[in-house]
């Protein structure tokens, strides 16, 4: 589906979209904040997951010229996506699903969880020499984002077991920068509404950084740096999830993967566009560049898929993460059982208990749809539909 131009009262810049449904006044007005804003470039690109967020949607892609918003960024620096194509087929799995879950659990912490000492590949991760430049609010923490790194965490994340369309095996995983990314995020967001007037500013979460300040240098190397964490936090949870699937199913011989992806679903880059150097926040979105691989998970009931990006310039060559939620999770508490939870999630070996009933498939919109509405955004590689799935 081609994008829409908005027409919302009173926005200062263009909102292209690429929802096929009308957004409620609430999401207006966070669409309007945003294009009031005098450090957005050229205009506001939503994809066709987006859903409620703080100070701006999720699924929102904002370009900004010398500045960076670091709420809009959000708490979750850097999480994202990893998956795995092996050369095996669905069959080895048969009878083993349960096993495999179980061992993937004992494996990769999930929920608050964390691993009782750093694992070797944290120790021997290279940037750990610059945590001593960090915010000086998070020095304290070292040791427990040792022990962090290479865990799933709760909420939305995941790991998976996932059969594409011709029965080849995949896996995959959901993860970011754990604590310390939303420690060091919490921070920078209070410093960045300390810099303004807050009455000044469309919504005080919209306060930003200049670009040449301290504080803006202060926040960029820590976002790299906690973008740097995450990216490794799925590598090393990849790596475990590997180690035990070889071990049950490859007499515990590796294999050459066919496709590997890892990619940012909430991050900022540094990137050209319309001729220009800009920032690029990806708030649930991901780079959807020509040829570039993505992944665009469902929910815990529902298909996935791995994509190659269309390079489409009105989007910032980006496109949706995932399917976007429908309903909050409070929402989602209320309107399903666990019943239902059970129904929805047939078929797949997973948690079937109250205490992911948020996470229900009814409380995602129709990832099918979110796909017709990207075709000129993507590419599909790979259908996926998962057999086994992690939750914290």
């Amino acid at each position: 589906m081609p994008y829409r131009r908005l027409n919302i009262s009173g926005a200062e810049a263009d909102i292209l979209s690429w929802v096929d449904h009308d957004l409620s006044l609430d999401e207006q007005n966070m669409l309007r904040n945003v294009s009031r804003l005098p450090c957005l470039y050229k205009h506001v690109a939503l994809m066709p997951d987006a859903h409620l967020g703080i100070g701006s949607m999720v699924g929102s892609v904002i370009a900004t010229k010398d500045a960076v918003i670091p709420a809009t960024v959000g708490v979750d620096i850097g999480c994202g996506m990893m998956a795995v194509k092996t050369p095996f087929k669905s069959g080895i799995l048969d009878g083993k699903l349960k096993d495999l879950r179980h061992n993937i659990e004992r494996t990769i912490p999930v929920g608050f969880n964390e691993h009782k000492e750093a694992v070797e590949e944290s120790n021997d991760w290279s940037r750990w020499s610059e945590f001593g430049d960090l915010h000086s609010g998070v020095h304290d923490r070292k040791r427990k984002a040792m022990r962090q790194l290479g865990t799933l965490g709760g909420g939305n994340h995941f790991v998976e077991v996932c059969l594409d369309t011709e029965n080849y095996v995949w896996l995959m995983l959901h993860s970011g920068s754990r604590g310390i990314g939303n420690q060091l995020a919490t921070r920078h967001i209070e410093t960045a509404k300390q810099l303004h007037r807050l009455n000044e500013l469309p919504d005080p979460s919209l306060a930003y950084f200049i670009k040449g300040t301290d504080e803006f240098k202060n926040y960029w190397r820590d976002l790299k740096w906690a973008q740097s964490y995450a990216m490794k936090n799925r590598e090393i949870m990849m790596t475990r999830l590997l180690y035990q699937f070889n071990r049950m199913f490859n007499n515990g011989e590796d294999f050459q993967p066919e496709i590997t992806v890892n990619c940012h679903h909430n991050y900022v880059a540094e990137e050209l566009h319309f001729g220009e150097n800009v920032f690029v926040t990806r708030k649930g979105a991901i780079n959807a560049a020509d040829g570039q691989f993505g992944i665009i998970p469902g929910s815990m009931g529902a298909k996935s898929f791995i994509i190659k990006g269309r390079g489409n310039a009105e989007s910032f060559n980006s496109c949706s993460h995932g399917a976007g939620r429908k309903m909050s999770r409070t929402a989602a508490k209320k309107r399903f059982s666990k019943e239902d939870l059970e129904r929805q999630t047939k078929g797949v070996e997973c948690r079937k208990d109250k205490g992911v009933i948020d996470e229900i498939p009814g409380a995602y919109k129709d990832i099918d749809e979110v796909m017709r509405n990207q075709s000129d955004l993507v590419e599909i590689v790979a259908e996926l539909k998962q057999v086994v799935c992690v939750k914290g």
